[in-house]
């Protein structure tokens, strides 16, 4: 995968300075250490970060058509590629690499934007159309590659700036940084930030599955901007879902895994897998090798807390396939010293702990000279693999013995014991209605729910009192209440916490804040479709998850291992606020520091600091108080990172982007069709 980042002159064509958009893509040289290349032209400019995986001699980005007038930058995989040259080809366009980002260009030549819902991959991009004056910037079905966006007005122009990063946005002096509440409340009511508004103020994510179209004005004109889905996830009416038998499904299931894991090895780099232990990687591992006749080198995170500790249970699986499996160690030091990069790499605060250790993992995958990597993440999404569908399931059976009585009683109760009045049950109410009903993953988020209802100052409660972080994604209610209450619950999976934690703070941003790339064979196109059409039951069948898997998974692992419940990946989590662990966190929980962000109450967060060591687990109330402490340091180092550098001793996000100021003289302009890379990258313009 590669960073991108672009300039639109909205109100009309405007010269973009190319310092601006040097150092936008300076601010993400992780994402592309290999080579930078930019585009200029009246009212627009571009910039790729690159890091080679496909055609690595002759992938410069940005690439064009055969007439020059369609630009491109991209980011990420189209794994269709193959079948999309060929058919363009057929068509008469002439192709010059085996890059995918290449293919971008014909694509909107032939059916512009139609073209997207077709596309297999993992991406964000940007797509230039001098004649028609035209911009399209697109994101991927389950937003694995993030793109942010803003306005910027003022009275000498109207500008839209883009990028992979909301660093590279911050960098172009462009875009103050200021704290937007809607974000961090979501933080706390879901523990992920998954968009539109996230944690900055004015600066938009590009939701999954959707575009922005951008037809520039000219001098007297302003441009028109259209956002629109082009996809987007849906279940069979209740009742059509397809049963099929055993021997057919878990056949096809088979088969689909299988391309799309050799879709996903393909690349003219090495690609190692992350294996955890458990069935998921576990079977990727193995159909992986089963593709290449040799297994991936794998990687592993070594929790050096033993009751955390995964790693004989990976190293079973590797040797199982013959795999050699590079350790890494990981313990509460290296969780707390290295938790600031991961505020600057996920660009929010972070509760999940173990996002540190995937990121320090992604380290040592590059260490060893891999860019790409295999992953398990979204089998648990997809095939109902969380324990708080197994509670779903309990509920529902509990409400048809009760007539619908008990399952609200029982709820309640609950979350007054962990500590949420009734009047914010009220509002967690209104949240059901908002998201279609309950669903498996409220029972999740209550968790985060309880910090926000007893942490939250008295003004930052009254100036989120009207946001509704279910209604901002827009859900089709009268869709989504024809399809089966589990399918509901994976819907809500998939839009939150695939998209707006796992495949952002634990996956993109952290891996490719070490210039590496991630991979998800299970979030194919093809296998989702197949998955999203059957019934649940082959999903959670009675209280068993991920059934359909475990019964493939049993013609490729250890059949122990193939049906092993699901253990939670976690690293040390109360470290960060107990006495003398952590050296900056009296000073970010100082009631200064709190008092200066206004987000929490300062004498809530010193009850429970000190509550915590007898806070009983009942009903996980000691998970509760430790997810909601977390949160509220992450928050406070966040605040110090990116928006006031004066809460405590310590950076802000600028020291740990040392080439933001580097010189790229070496830029040059290149007048052939396809430009030459120079040593640190390449550039092209349009006059």
């Amino acid at each position: 995968m590669c960073g991108i980042a672009g300039i639109i002159d909205l109100s009309g064509s405007q010269n973009i300075p190319s310092r601006l958009i040097r150092r936008m893509g300076n601010a993400i040289t992780h994402r592309g250490p290999d080579e930078m290349g930019e585009f200029r032209a009246p009212g627009i400019g571009l910039i790729s970060r690159r890091l080679s995986i496909m055609d690595v001699e002759h992938g410069h980005q940005p690439m064009f058509n055969e007439t020059r007038e369609i630009c491109t930058v991209f980011n990420g995989e189209l794994y269709d590629q193959d079948q999309i040259h060929a058919d363009l080809q057929a068509r008469g366009h002439l192709i010059r690499s085996r890059c995918d980002t290449e293919l971008l260009p014909h694509l909107w030549e032939e059916n512009e934007e139609r073209f997207l819902d077709k596309l297999n991959g993992q991406f964000a991009f940007a797509v230039y159309d001098s004649v028609n004056r035209t911009v399209l910037l697109a994101r991927d079905r389950f937003g694995i590659c993030p793109l942010y966006w803003a306005q910027i007005r003022d009275q000498d122009r109207h500008w839209l700036v883009f990028a992979s990063e909301v660093k590279a946005l911050l960098a172009s002096g462009l875009i103050e940084a200021k704290p937007d509440l809607r974000g961090i409340d979501c933080l706390f009511s879901f523990m992920a930030v998954p968009g539109p508004s996230i944690c900055f103020e004015g600066v938009n994510l590009l939701q999954p599955a959707r575009f922005l179209k951008i037809k520039l004005g000219s001098a007297r004109e302003t441009a028109k901007i259209e956002e629109r889905a082009y996809w987007s996830i849906d279940f069979p009416e209740q009742g059509q879902e397809h049963r099929g038998t055993r021997g057919e499904l878990v056949e096809k299931f088979e088969s689909l895994l299988f391309d799309s894991v050799d879709r996903r090895l393909k690349a003219d780099v090495p690609v190692a897998a992350f294996l955890s232990g458990g069935v998921d990687s576990g079977t990727i591992l193995a159909l992986a090798k089963s593709v290449r006749g040799k297994a991936p080198e794998t990687f592993t995170s070594k929790i050096l807390n033993p009751a955390l500790d995964e790693s004989e249970k990976a190293a079973r699986l590797a040797s199982h396939v013959d795999s050699h499996l590079h350790y890494d160690p990981c313990g509460t030091d290296d969780i707390v010293n290295s938790y600031q990069r991961l505020i600057v790499a996920a660009e929010a605060p972070v509760v999940d702990t173990a996002c540190a250790a995937t990121m320090l993992l992604a380290k040592r995958v590059h260490s060893e000279n891999f860019k790409v990597s295999l992953c398990g993440q979204g089998a648990d999404e997809l095939l109902a693999g969380y324990p708080w569908f197994k509670f779903e399931r309990g509920f529902s059976l509990l409400g048809r013995a009760t007539g619908g009585l008990a399952p609200p009683a029982v709820l309640a109760n609950v979350r007054r014991f962990l500590g949420i009045s009734d009047e914010n049950q009220t509002r967690l109410l209104e949240y059901n209605q908002s998201a279609g009903g309950l669903s498996a993953f409220m029972y999740f988020f209550t968790l985060m729910n309880v910090s926000r209802c007893n942490l939250f100052s008295p003004q930052m409660l009254e100036e989120v009192a009207s946001h509704d972080p279910f209604a901002a994604m827009e859900p089709d209610l009268e869709r989504m209440q024809r399809w089966h209450p589990l399918n509901r619950s994976i819907y809500w999976g998939l839009r939150i916490f695939l998209a707006g934690h796992l495949l952002a703070a634990k996956g993109d941003r952290v891996s490719m804040s070490q210039s590496v790339e991630v991979r998800y064979p299970f979030l194919d196109n093809d296998v989702f479709d197949f998955l999203a059409g059957i019934h649940p039951d082959w999903k959670l069948k009675g209280f068993q998850d991920k059934y359909l898997l475990r019964l493939v998974a049993e013609r490729w692992v250890p059949k122990d291992v193939a049906w092993r419940r699901k253990v939670m990946f976690r690293a040390p989590l109360n470290s960060f606020f107990l006495d003398g662990q952590l050296p900056y966190t009296d000073q970010l929980l100082s009631e200064e520091s709190i008092r200066k962000t206004g987000y929490f109450d300062y004498e809530a967060i010193k009850k429970w600091r000190q509550s915590y060591p007898k806070t009983p687990q009942i009903f996980h109330k000691r998970d509760a108080v430790e997810m909601g402490l977390v949160g509220a340091l992450a928050t406070q180092l966040w605040h110090h990172t990116y928006i006031d550098p004066t809460l405590a001793d310590l950076p802000d996000w600028k020291s740990y982007c040392p080439d933001l100021d580097a010189d790229e003289d070496a830029l040059v302009a290149e007048p052939e069709l396809v430009p030459r890379a120079a040593v640190q990258g390449h550039s092209s313009e349009l006059s």
